[in-house]
């Protein structure tokens, strides 16, 4: 992660602290005590998810392993209590503001004129101690009548506290599920897809996808053993890894990445860069995925028995490095009779893929989403397709979800995924 980007997290994390102290713990009490615990509280998890955001990359494996657990499961929680607070945000005013107006109503009702007393008994007028907190809220002086105020206080603290309460519930009965969904197996998906170009010859073609597998503090060797036995089962002609397959160096991760050298298929195990290869030093990792037996793709084609070629460019972040993609030079010389699949990490290159006549993308980097609602965010970010099959200016492109995760150890409306494309000719 780039400094400006840690710097950017900071921040947006920092004010998802604050919002979750307003309305946690500022709303739910009236003690000047417990607001003061709940506000280290929560800055200290604020500090333990800076820790685990930094610690991958600038701490040793087996203590950025240890702030890794705590910090990432939390931000997982963080952020699906800012979620359904967010959706629970309209309700809860409409609630409030009928209970404004109830408060109103029956301080009225018992703002009953008392009999004039007289001059002996009549003492000096108690000062006006100013508005009264209400959940986290100041009444403004006269707006709710003396009679009606105790009430509509109680009830206002009530009402923040159902709030905090459901989206505790909510957040909690979602990231179980979700942490057992993201370190369990990859689900297995198969998908047919028609070329119009492929030759008999090539009919059948089995391509196993694999992609966002994110090798890390929280994904070691034994998952990567765990990956490789399951596509070793697929019986695939052709392996595709198709990028962010590490985070952290080779150095750190060599070990965790070490099972892949028994990926096995009859037409070889292909890879192309990821983002997160750029930032765990690409140039070291695509010599080491060559020492483990896969051939890295750089802007570069390969053509396979049957009349098909294989392509693969570099991901979009390389042109930050000097090393960006090139579907030009990647198809440059090709028989246009020939249908190519390309192998590019984000499906947003679907676009320039699609202008050079390529016949079929097969991408990765989205994670469908991993956490929904997210996957909203990620097509707003310009990904043309989040998650399977779907079409680029009139080219098939296929998402695989990835196999691992990154952040949050949590996948919710997302589950892992180990792709098998089956090629057929069409018609």
């Amino acid at each position: 992660m780039t400094v400006a980007l840690f710097g950017l997290a900071v921040l947006v994390v920092g004010a998802g602290h604050y919002y979750l102290w307003r309305r946690l713990v500022r709303a739910t009490t009236t003690s000047p005590r417990l607001r003061r615990v709940g506000l280290w509280v929560l800055a200290g998890l604020l500090a333990l998810t800076c820790a685990a955001l930094v610690g991958t990359r600038a701490l040793p494996r087996e203590v950025a392993q240890a702030l890794a657990w705590p910090g990432y499961v939390w931000l997982g929680v963080f952020f699906y209590l800012l979620v359904v607070l967010a959706v629970l945000e309209i309700p809860a005013l409409v609630v409030g503001l009928a209970l404004r107006h109830a408060a109103r109503r029956g301080g009225r009702a018992l703002a009953v004129p008392a009999p004039a007393l007289a001059a002996s008994e009549r003492t000096e007028p108690v000062p006006d101690p100013g508005p009264a907190p209400v959940g986290g809220l100041a009444v403004p002086p006269g707006s709710i009548p003396d009679a009606g105020a105790d009430r509509y206080r109680s009830r206002r603290v009530f009402l923040a506290r159902t709030v905090a309460l459901t989206a505790g519930a909510a957040a909690v009965g979602l990231v179980g599920p979700g942490l057992r969904c993201a370190l369990g197996m990859p689900q297995l998906r198969r998908i047919q897809i028609p070329l119009a170009k492929l030759p008999a010859g090539a009919d059948g073609v089995r391509i196993a996808l694999v992609a966002d597998i994110h090798l890390g503090p929280l994904n070691g060797a034994g998952r990567t053993a765990r990956i490789v036995d399951m596509i070793n089962g697929l019986d695939a002609d052709l392996i595709a890894v198709v990028g962010d397959l590490v985070d952290g160096s080779v150095a750190e991760l060599g070990s965790a990445a070490a099972p892949l050298v028994k990926l096995r298929s009859r037409l070889g195990t292909f890879f192309v860069t990821g983002n997160h290869e750029y930032y765990s030093g690409y140039q070291e990792w695509i010599e080491e995925v060559a020492r483990l037996g896969m051939r890295p793709l750089r802007n570069e084609r390969v053509e396979l028995p049957g009349g098909l070629d294989l392509a693969g460019v570099n991901d979009v972040t390389g042109r930050t490095y000097g090393d960006g993609p090139n579907v030009e030079a990647a198809l440059a010389g090709r028989d246009l009779a020939r249908p190519v699949v390309l192998l590019a990490h984000q499906p947003v290159q679907a676009h320039d893929a699609a202008r050079h006549g390529v016949d079929l993308q097969l991408s990765g980097h989205t994670h469908g989403g991993q956490m929904a609602p997210f996957q909203l965010v990620v097509r707003a970010s310009g990904q043309p397709v989040v998650s399977g099959l779907g079409e680029v200016d009139g080219m098939p492109v296929y998402v695989t979800n990835g196999a691992g995760f990154w952040g949050p150890p949590v996948r919710v409306g997302a589950p892992p995924d180990v792709t098998l494309v089956l090629l057929r000719t069409a018609g």
